[in-house]
């Protein structure tokens, strides 16, 4: 198979025949065995019924139905997983997305890349509650993560079936697929795409996963930066913490000793600790400390856990070359 193209469906009747023909439009005159392969995850409207119905004329159709809503990262995830096609695409079945564009995302990969991201530079959503939001979080995502990118909300992208194995997706992360493939070292690419206004059926998006981007990214930075060494990051949280709380316990002290020594016994017994703030600040700084320090080896056991348990490398292997004698 060359190509899979891979559709998450939620609650998109209205849109998936029209879709459907201009997958075909675009792709037939380019002589490529490809697979539209459409996943239901968890339709109340008749999709379902409708992909069903369209399959009996269309075998390229492949349908995965869900027993429930999972989300748009487990429809990718299980796309990814039933795919057979060398390049894969994905993109949203709710017609805003542009089938024309797929064979200028194809192009892109043919000059050597592993991934190519659609840009949708003239979006055609509501600049509130849509294009400000997405603007202000691709640029954060960028300062974290430096991974330059226009678009990361684009859903239309082409990969390699190489680059998509290396995807482990859990929860909302479909939104930082380029973010873990340029961890992996995949090299990307954008091309600019059409956009276009909803037609039919509902949006699913809204304001409301602003939060969940945010907590999402926490997990993503921590991966690409210390996902194998998670004590690095910890641990030093733990020794800054520890040693600033110890720092001032000494000076408290160094305050107290030094009451003694110029002012005599009761001078000591005079410059009391426990009613400075400064005492509570050094103990909690301590416990702080020391409870980063116990996390950072509990989490060093963990990821030598994850990685040893299932013999899972810590390097991405792009090529093998050896010399071939000659017989």
């Amino acid at each position: 198979m060359d190509l899979s193209l891979i559709i998450p469906v939620y609650d998109e009747v209205e849109n998936l025949e029209r879709l459907i023909a201009e997958i075909h439009a675009a792709l037939d005159g380019r002589e490529l065995q490809y697979e539209l392969v459409f996943i239901d995850d968890g339709s109340r409207d008749g999709s379902f019924e409708l992909l069903r119905r369209l399959q009996a004329d269309d075998s390229r159709l492949v349908i995965l139905r869900f027993r429930r809503n999972s989300g748009q990262t487990a429809a990718f995830a299980a796309g990814f997983d039933h795919a057979q096609g060398r390049i894969l695409v994905t993109l949203d079945a709710d017609g805003q997305n542009d089938p024309a564009d797929i064979p200028a995302l194809l192009d892109k990969l043919a000059e050597g890349y592993d991934v190519v991201n659609g840009w949708r530079q003239k979006r055609q959503d509501r600049l509130i509650s849509r294009r400000l939001p997405s603007y202000l979080a691709n640029r954060l995502i960028a300062f974290v993560t430096q991974v330059e990118l226009h678009d990361r909300g684009c859903s239309l992208r082409a990969f390699r079936a190489e680059a998509a194995q290396e995807l482990r997706l859990y929860g909302e992360m479909h939104r930082f697929i380029p973010e873990l493939l340029a961890a992996a070292g995949f090299e990307m690419a954008e091309v600019l795409v059409n956009h276009r206004s909803r037609t039919a059926g509902r949006s699913k998006y809204g304001l409301a996963r602003t939060l969940r981007v945010l907590l999402d990214l926490l997990t993503v930075f921590f991966i690409r930066r210390y996902g194998d060494r998670p004590m690095h990051l910890l641990g030093t949280a733990g020794l800054v913490f520890g040693g600033l709380g110890g720092l001032i316990a000494a000076l408290l002290s160094s305050g107290k000793i030094w009451a003694g020594i110029s002012g005599g016994l009761d001078a000591f017994h005079a410059y009391r600790l426990a009613d400075r703030p400064l005492l509570l600040l050094s103990v909690l700084l301590v416990i702080l400390g020391s409870q980063f320090l116990v996390m950072g080896l509990l989490a060093e056991l963990g990821v030598r856990t994850y990685y040893e348990s299932q013999n899972k490398p810590v390097y991405h292997l792009k090529d093998v070359l050896r010399h071939r004698k000659e017989a």
